[in-house]
């Protein structure tokens, strides 16, 4: 199943005008380089939804917050670090 998972960017590894700018995100301590092309308003700090490497939209802290809990109980996080 694919799912899109969310997690807060804590760096850009990109310069903001560079449209194929990436950052570092975490996802509860994990952290993953993404591509932030789709959603080039995205703040430091902000919750991102992530799918295939890719930041798709910008998200509630409080949901991302809630929606990365119901994701550990369900396992369905194994694959995020490898």
């Amino acid at each position: 199943m694919c799912l899109a998972i969310p997690g807060k960017l804590i760096e850009f590894t990109a310069p903001q005008d560079n449209p194929f700018r990436t950052g570092k995100v975490s996802f509860d301590g994990v952290i993953k380089e993404v591509s932030l092309a789709l959603i080039p308003e995205v703040k430091l700090n902000e919750y991102v939804l992530v799918h295939v490497g890719t930041a798709i939209s910008i998200v509630n802290e409080e949901e991302a917050k809630k929606t990365f809990e119901i994701l550990k109980q369900l396992d369905e996080l194994k694959d995020l670090e490898s």
